[in-house]
């Protein structure tokens, strides 16, 4: 069986840069443990598979798999399924993902970019004194919960999340959670980093699901509904934030960067 893939950069303005997702477009969904096979195999931080919606609801339905596990939401690759569908559509300006657990997402065209509407999560306060020690902190300005398994650290400076050197392994052991660092920025308002270690990402380059959770938090706290945020991976990647009533909208570009045919 021919499947075609797309590896795409998003996030990014350049190949090489924000966070690569495998894009895989089937005629239906295949067994579950072949769908993560596949994930695994790309091993890439997601693969995103999309069918083609048979309900009223979306023009599609959207799964993510890492390497390890499926996900409930993710960023980077929807945003990397909207750019595959409408680059190949240039009559298109909207595309809508039915997912099972984040509930219908959008991807639009905006300028040379896209523009894309994930639920926001707004954490609460609570003590996660495991996490911050995986982190290898004796304490943080903050840190806050989201129940769909986000952690949120806050510190002081950007310096400080640069110079973290996390636990992978004692963090992995505090189960599925997405770990996200935060601080104010230096070039733009927010920076953060992102560690999933128990889901098979040790950092993850650049993390929409996180900006869920960032956006909520930082809206609050600058006072504002947008701002500007940089993920300070290796890779690194810029995401444009805004606050829209319970849904948080952001903006980004893509580059695709390898198309092909995965063989199983």
């Amino acid at each position: 069986m021919k499947l075609p893939f797309a590896q795409i950069d998003a996030f990014a303005d350049r190949p090489f840069t924000g966070n690569p997702a495998a894009v895989m477009p089937l005629e239906e969904w295949l067994d579950d443990a072949v769908l993560q096979a596949i994930a695994a195999e790309n091993n890439l931080a997601e693969t995103a598979f999309i069918i083609e919606d048979e309900s009223d609801e979306a023009d599609y339905e959207l799964r993510w798999f890492t390497p390890a596990v499926e996900v409930a939401l993710c960023g980077h690759a929807t945003l990397a399924s909207g750019h595959h569908v409408l680059a190949q559509d240039p009559s298109r300006d909207l595309v809508r993902f039915r997912t099972r657990k984040a509930g219908v997402l959008e991807v639009a065209r905006h300028g040379d970019g896209y523009l894309m509407a994930l639920p926001g999560y707004a954490p609460e306060p609570k003590p996660m004194p495991k996490v911050l020690a995986g982190l290898g902190l004796g304490r943080a300005v903050e840190t806050l919960w989201h129940p769909n398994g986000y952690g949120l650290v806050v510190l002081e400076s950007a310096e400080q999340v640069l110079a973290l050197e996390p636990d992978f392994r004692a963090l992995a052991a505090v189960g599925d959670v997405l770990n996200i660092v935060t601080a104010p920025g230096k070039d733009t308002d927010v920076m953060s980093r992102v560690f999933a270690p128990a889901a098979g990402i040790d950092e993850d380059p650049v993390t929409g699901s996180a900006h869920s959770v960032l956006t909520p938090y930082w809206a609050g706290r600058l006072g504002r509904a947008c701002f500007t945020a940089h993920q300070s991976s290796r890779r690194g990647g810029y995401v444009d934030c805004e606050l829209d009533g319970g849904r948080v909208i952001l903006g980004g570009k893509c580059v695709t960067v390898i198309e092909g045919e995965f063989s199983i």
